[in-house]
């Protein structure tokens, strides 16, 4: 049950862990279009602009959304567009395995931070990897991957 001890934890996770997972999850697309030689830029969160640093703009409302934008590819074909749509997945699946193992070797001690961290990532991979439509131009991460690797067929990325 939900109480007043609650909140604080309410709070650390939605101001801080789920934000966190969100732009490791932006992170994996941009670190795959640059590793097939794109150039990439990250706006993290919705509203006024506040920072921008390099490719990076962190927005008023940081905690709602974030979004990777790339540039043409040098090396462009189905496969390398998939992995991009996946570059997200694949780096919360991965800061998963680094998290537990690390819990595993005593080297980082069970805490809420890291239940909650492995919590969200687990649901971003989830959600991310099921092929839908959001809305016209708004594709799932998996419904990217399907009809590139099917049809040939490219999009945004706006996570």
């Amino acid at each position: 049950m939900f109480g007043l001890q609650d909140i604080a934890k309410f709070f650390w996770s939605f101001l801080l862990v789920f934000p966190a997972v969100s732009i490791l999850h932006v992170l994996g697309h941009s670190f795959m279009a640059v590793i097939f030689g794109g150039k990439s830029s990250l706006e993290i969160g919705m509203g006024k602009k506040l920072v921008k640093i390099g490719p990076i703009q962190i927005r008023s409302i940081y905690f709602m959304d974030s979004f990777c934008n790339y540039g043409e590819l040098k090396f462009d074909n189905r496969y390398t567009n998939a992995l991009i749509y996946a570059g997200g997945a694949i780096f919360n699946l991965v800061s998963i395995f680094i998290v537990n193992s690390l819990i595993i070797n005593d080297i980082l001690k069970e805490n809420i931070f890291c239940y909650q961290f492995v919590y969200f990532s687990t649901y971003y991979v989830f959600f991310a990897l099921i092929p839908v439509r959001y809305s016209e131009n708004h594709l799932s991460d998996g419904m990217a991957i399907y009809k590139v690797l099917r049809y040939g067929e490219k999009y945004e990325i706006n996570n």
